[in-house]
């Protein structure tokens, strides 16, 4: 698998869970709204976001097993990063460990053996 096939992946892997990410959070924010049309906005929203990141995230060119594994990875950083600005919640020190088990097992999942080899 060369570089560029690799920085395609994580480009799509990176707006995929973003758009999940985000359309969670709209869903989130629209259900504390007051009104039935502003609840409806925002599931809109988020219902279009959530289809896009399926959309995306199957773009990507790789066995899905092999998609699963660096997804859950991007997706890890991509929620704490969203979270960080939508919630200002500040990760601690056992979701950062946390997090480098879930990336790492996610890089080993996508990219070992990439070329057969275990």
């Amino acid at each position: 698998m060369t570089a560029q096939i690799k920085l395609l992946i994580l480009g799509l892997l990176i707006v995929a869970t973003t758009m999940e990410v985000s359309g969670d959070t709209i869903i989130r924010n629209g259900l504390g709204q007051a009104t039935v049309g502003g609840k409806a906005l925002y599931f809109l929203a988020g219902a279009i976001l959530l289809f896009g990141y399926g959309l995306v995230l199957n773009l990507a060119p790789l066995p899905f097993e092999r998609v699963a594994g660096i997804y859950i990875a991007t997706l890890f950083v991509v929620w704490q990063i969203i979270s960080f600005f939508a919630f200002r919640a500040v990760p601690n020190v056992p979701i950062l460990i946390d997090g480098a088990l879930i990336v790492s097992g996610g890089l080993i999942v996508a990219f070992a053996g990439a070329s057969g080899e275990a």
